[in-house]
């Protein structure tokens, strides 16, 4: 069965960088990863050789220490032959955190992401589409 577009989940918990020192905390983040989008997805599914594009916000419990963009790895590789058959498919990436202190509201928040925002924070948020043209503003 296809993987249902626009696809969205939550992890729980502080996502591990690229440029972490133990592969296999690496290794673990893209598990869980891979095992939080498992939720909500057809069995068995099949990956979609699309074009996509990922958002991904991290909502830290406090200032993150690190930078956003060293995150973004990790979590395309945990979803590459599972939602997608390679991360070269992957047009577009939007990645943004939320710290504590800046407070934000979110026009029309899909569900999942009212779920991330009333969880426990450390917690990510993913949105993989199949219109990487979305939220754009081409002439």
């Amino acid at each position: 069965m296809e993987v249902p577009f626009p696809f969205e989940f939550n992890v729980p918990g502080v996502p591990v960088s690229l440029q972490a020192k133990r592969a296999e905390s690496r290794e673990q983040w893209k598990a869980r990863v891979r095992n939080a989008s498992t939720v909500g997805l057809p069995k068995p599914h099949f990956a979609t050789s699309d074009p996509l594009a990922v958002t991904i916000y991290y909502f830290p419990p406090e200032a993150m220490q690190g930078d956003v963009d060293n995150i973004v790895k990790p979590i395309l590789d945990a979803l590459s032959r599972h939602l997608y058959c390679d991360d070269r498919q992957i047009e577009r990436v939007v990645v943004q955190k939320f710290e504590p202190q800046r407070l934000v509201e979110f026009e029309e928040p899909s569900r999942v992401l009212q779920d991330a925002l009333a969880a426990e924070r450390p917690i990510v948020h993913i949105r993989v589409s199949n219109d990487p043209l979305a939220e754009l503003s081409l002439v």
